[in-house]
């Protein structure tokens, strides 16, 4: 008996088993299977398409083929001209053994090869073939599988192993319950492993596809019905704030009017703290929306109440600024106990991992004692040994930098299941929210305080003459008016790598830079003979630059990156929050919470490199104290992609379109893997932005299937798979340590 746990060897000649393994990692009878085709061919294609150095696959008649001795060497060549009725096309095979018997002519193949040129004329010179009798075992199928590359192994005998594999089982396990598969009319898993690894037609593919994307949709929100239900049994202190304190003074002292979007989430907060069970909410809110003053005035109502509130940011400068504006926004309410302190006052105590000894410890004692009712830090705060007296609420600020289970391990300090606030100024849309953050409620903050100015920005190409000068008089002009210029660069030195925090893309790319190995088979590789692109634009040789440029004689121009010391980085963002600095030449350490009003203009080197999204956060970091903000995008990108991305960040403030078009040009891994838990996304099928109706069926089965069910136990395939997807998550974070 054979089901998907059989080795291949067991099935497939050990040659090919070892091909696979080695360069696919596929194992298993049921890795093989969900080794999906990136694409079909039609027999009917033509060779229209062929181009110098294009990677082609066709079906095509053999209409001549001769063979001849070589003069330079010993043996025949063979040389056929191939049609396929729009266009011939010649092949050469330089060893006629093996070939002069197959490819004769009226012969029916599908080729599959590299297009070159000789005398003048296009050829496939070695061309991959299968002869359509022999490829079809007689059978004329419509739609032709084309898989990526797995070692030497041609695409044709990728199919023909799969199909093998195929024929040797009955049935294989069934994830989706059968009640789900009549009400959404999805056909059963091998109807879909047959209609997309032996399609007989395009309709088939797309049953078997929708199938196969509702499968990866049930998964991922049953594992977050079965997260909710767990939170939903959890019971935890109601944290009510107490008449004329903390909060009330605050808000006495407040010098604007909050939003009507402000007042509204701050009293949903309000409601779900003062009840016994555990908030959990994700607040998303356009750049400088106001989301930090709902944060403080969040811990303020549970310190009121008796507990202490956390915050975890992703990078200590961001720590630092928070720690330092909450403490100048409280006031003598920050310095409780101290002289000149409010009698009613607590403590803003900062935690971060590269403090001295002595300054930690003294941080760590006021968390412990309780004497620290806000404490604010960096991944410092969820190591072992930081304990909290009461921690009543936690705070997780660009949640995106975050994983689930660092949230988790933050909330683990608290002696019974503190309130959850996470935040982030990444706008989400609502099928993305309810992928990633389906575990939590919502609210958004779509309107920006009074205060805030129109952002204007334009993109200069840096080849063209005088542009990129030019942008340097401009930052001039902006410091003889009083104001100051942020210029970041995706690296600190000439030979670094690209800044940690910089979602680089790869030059002309129009999606993120990590490549999927696809080999050949894709005819994605890089011409012969193409210039290496351009080093990325470093702080160092960026500083050594404007220093010496003439447009900025004279102007206070410093450095600030991940790198420096902790008290170098706090100490140069004081001195450019007091406007001591005017440009700072930085990596993108200051994407996000840092907040300088007087900064007007910021300069982007190779933004082309960075993601839209990335970009919309970087220049919310202008125009920030009612004078207008400018943003200058440097680019020396060719083709297109680069400039769609920088024409749809000039063209539009709207975070949230923004943020579909960013992730329209990532794979899900992106957003679903990497920037959520640090791995590969396991979707293959799923497109978060395009499926928001079957993500939402899928989330009304999978919650009704958990009311029913929360253990899974009547669903043991479904609870099979629910938990390697938690345990695959789990493991990356441990591994990224």
């Amino acid at each position: 008996m054979y089901d998907e746990s059989t080795p291949l060897t067991k099935v497939l000649d050990k040659r090919e088993a070892k091909k696979f393994k080695d360069s696919r990692g596929i194992e298993t009878v049921g890795d093989l299977l969900a080794y999906w085709p990136r694409r079909y061919q039609s027999p009917a294609s033509n060779l229209a398409a062929a181009r110098i150095g294009s990677y082609i696959v066709a079906v095509a008649e053999v209409k001549t083929a001769t063979t001849r001795s070589m003069k330079a060497r010993r043996g025949r060549m063979l040389q056929a001209v191939i049609t396929d009725g729009s266009k011939d096309l010649e092949i050469t095979f330089f060893s006629a053994h093996g070939h002069e018997g197959k490819l004769m002519p009226g012969a029916r193949a599908l080729f599959a090869g590299k297009v070159s040129s000789f005398n003048n004329r296009l050829q496939l010179a070695h061309p991959g073939y299968s002869l359509l009798s022999d490829f079809d075992r007689g059978e004329r199928r419509n739609l032709i599988p084309i898989y990526k590359a797995v070692g030497n192994l041609h695409t044709w005998t990728v199919t023909e192993c799969v199909r093998m594999v195929l024929d040797l089982l009955d049935e294989t396990p069934e994830a989706i319950p059968e009640a789900v598969l009549d009400r959404r009319d999805l056909v059963d898993r091998m109807a879909a492993l047959r209609g997309i690894h032996t399609p007989d037609s395009q309709a088939e593919v797309d049953a078997a596809r929708k199938r196969m994307s509702y499968e990866e949709a049930l998964i991922l929100q049953v594992a977050l019905a079965q997260r909710r239900a767990r939170q939903a049994k959890e019971s935890t202190l109601a944290r009510v704030p107490r008449p004329g304190g903390l909060l009330d003074a605050f808000d006495e002292r407040l010098p604007f009017t909050l939003t009507a979007g402000q007042v509204e989430v701050g009293e949903t907060l309000a409601s779900e703290m003062a009840r016994d069970v555990p908030m959990h909410r994700l607040l998303q809110g356009e750049v400088g929306s106001g989301k930090t003053v709902i944060a403080v005035r969040a811990m303020l109502a549970a310190v009121d109440a008796g507990g202490q509130a956390a915050l975890l940011a992703p990078t200590e400068v961001l720590a630092s600024q928070h720690h330092r504006s909450i403490t100048t926004m409280l006031g003598d309410l920050a310095e409780g106990g101290m002289l000149g302190g409010s009698e009613i006052g607590t403590r803003v105590t900062l935690l971060t991992g590269s403090m001295s000894t002595q300054v930690r410890r003294k941080a760590m004692l006021d968390i412990a004692s309780g004497d620290a009712g806000i404490v604010i830090g960096t991944h410092a705060l969820i190591q072992e040994h930081v304990s909290f007296q009461d921690l009543a609420l936690v705070v997780v600020d660009e949640q995106h930098r975050f994983g689930v289970e660092q949230r988790d391990a933050l909330r683990g300090k608290a002696a019974q299941p503190p309130h959850v606030l996470v935040m982030t100024a990444t706008p989400i849309p609502r099928t993305v929210a309810m992928t990633v953050f389906g575990d939590m409620e919502t609210s958004t903050l779509s309107e920006l305080p009074a205060g805030r100015a129109p952002i204007t920005t334009h993109v200069v190409p840096e080849g063209k003459p005088g542009w990129l000068q030019r942008t340097w008089v401009r930052i001039g002009e902006e410091v003889a008016l009083g104001r100051q210029a942020y210029v970041v660069c995706p690296r600190i030195g000439d030979d670094d790598e690209p800044d940690e925090d910089a979602e680089i893309f790869a030059p002309d790319a129009g999606g993120a830079s990590d490549s999927d190995g696809d080999g050949a088979e894709d005819g994605d590789g890089d011409e012969e003979g193409a210039p290496p692109p351009r080093p990325l634009a470093s702080v160092h040789r960026v500083h050594a630059d404007l220093v010496a440029n003439p447009a900025l004689d004279g102007l206070r121009i410093e450095i600030l990156h991940g790198r420096l010391h902790a008290d170098e980085k706090d100490a140069i963002m004081r001195d450019f929050a007091s406007g001591d600095i005017d440009v700072l030449v930085s990596t993108t350490v200051i994407e996000v919470g840092v907040d300088v009003p007087n900064a007007s203009v910021m300069v982007v080197m190779d933004a082309d490199r960075f993601g839209v999204s990335q970009l919309h956060q970087l220049r919310g970091r202008v125009g920030r104290g009612g004078l207008p903000g400018l943003c200058l995008l440097v680019h020396s990108g060719e083709g297109d992609a680069p400039h769609e991305r920088l024409d749809a960040v000039a063209g539009t403030t709207d975070g949230f379109e923004l943020a579909r078009i960013d992730l329209r040009q990532r794979r899900e891994g992106d957003i679903l893997g990497s920037s959520q838990h640090g791995v590969r996304s396991q979707l293959q099928f799923l497109h978060v932005l395009e499926d928001e109706d079957l993500i939402e069926a899928a989330r009304e089965d999978a919650f009704g299937v958990v009311a029913d069910d929360p253990d899974l136990s009547a669903h043991p395939h479904l609870a099979e798979l629910v938990h390697a997807r938690v345990d695959a998550d789990q493991a990356a974070y441990l591994e990224r340590g």
